[in-house]
């Protein structure tokens, strides 16, 4: 008896630290949804409840009345994450509480970066100046690593056409030992138009004005004709990407404030 007592406490205290899926598990959605809508596969997945601890990340961006929609459709339940750099266009938090009310969200919630952080390595708000991937890092990766703390998976509005940093981008991928689901990523911009004309979905108030891709304001600018629908992002930096959608991020390298002698010109 004191064998089986004991042999029970070894299995109380084993942990399963194996990831919830793999990429076998990736490939297997992957072939499963092989040219399913969208919506359809969104329903199926949360009715199933396959996903485990799921949830969508939205930018509130341009585009993102789309993905929601079509989650909110799906399940209204299922939560949203929304980083706040703190340096957000006033237009984006105004779409965003339009969108979480239009669609009925009701498990949205808000992650900003760490005051403790910010005070440290970019007290006077001037990071994004001389380092962009720094900036970023604080005020963009590391509140979303935390809100993804305790995730088994994770939905994201990316699509294949926006950038050639994003082709041939799956339905279904693994990072970092969850299961990231871009369910636009064959979407076009003509898909993604029809869809708002169809849903008579609103549009992000700087869209009008040529802001076709929206993220802080120091970094985002109009876009101009013929250019890649991100060329407004960190333009005339070596830059396309926040670093969210990188997996193992590094942290930032530099831990000081400006650089000697530098003085940023605007």
């Amino acid at each position: 008896m004191a064998d089986a007592a004991r042999a029970s406490v070894r299995q109380r205290d084993l942990i399963d630290t194996a990831p919830a899926f793999t990429q076998a598990d990736a490939d297997r959605l992957n072939a499963r949804f092989a040219g399913v809508d969208g919506g359809v596969m969104l329903a199926e997945l949360f009715a199933e409840g396959s996903l485990g601890r799921v949830a969508v990340v939205s930018s509130f961006g341009t585009e993102s009345a789309v993905l929601l929609h079509l989650v909110a459709t799906a399940d209204h339940t299922v939560p949203v994450i929304f980083v706040d750099t703190l340096k957000m266009f006033p237009e984006t938090l105004t779409y965003r509480d339009t969108l979480t009310d239009l669609f009925g969200l009701s498990n949205s919630s808000v992650v900003e970066p760490d005051a403790a952080v910010l005070a440290a390595k970019d007290e006077n708000g001037l990071r994004w100046s001389w380092d962009p991937d720094g900036c970023c890092e604080i005020r963009k990766v590391e509140p979303l690593a935390r809100a993804k703390k305790g995730l088994d998976a994770w939905i994201s509005g990316r699509k294949a056409f926006q950038s050639v940093t994003r082709e041939n981008l799956p339905r279904f991928e693994i990072e970092d030992g969850r299961l990231k689901i871009n369910p636009l990523g064959n979407w076009t911009k003509d898909d993604l138009e029809t869809y708002f004309d169809l849903h008579d979905l609103p549009r992000h108030p700087l869209e009008a004005q040529g802001y076709l891709s929206v993220g802080c304001v120091p970094c985002t600018s109009v876009v101009k004709p013929g250019e890649d629908p991100r060329a407004g992002r960190w333009r005339g930096w070596d830059k396309t990407e926040c670093g969210i959608h990188t997996p193992g991020a590094p942290d930032v390298a530099n831990e000081g404030e400006l650089p000697p002698g530098y003085e940023p010109v605007f």
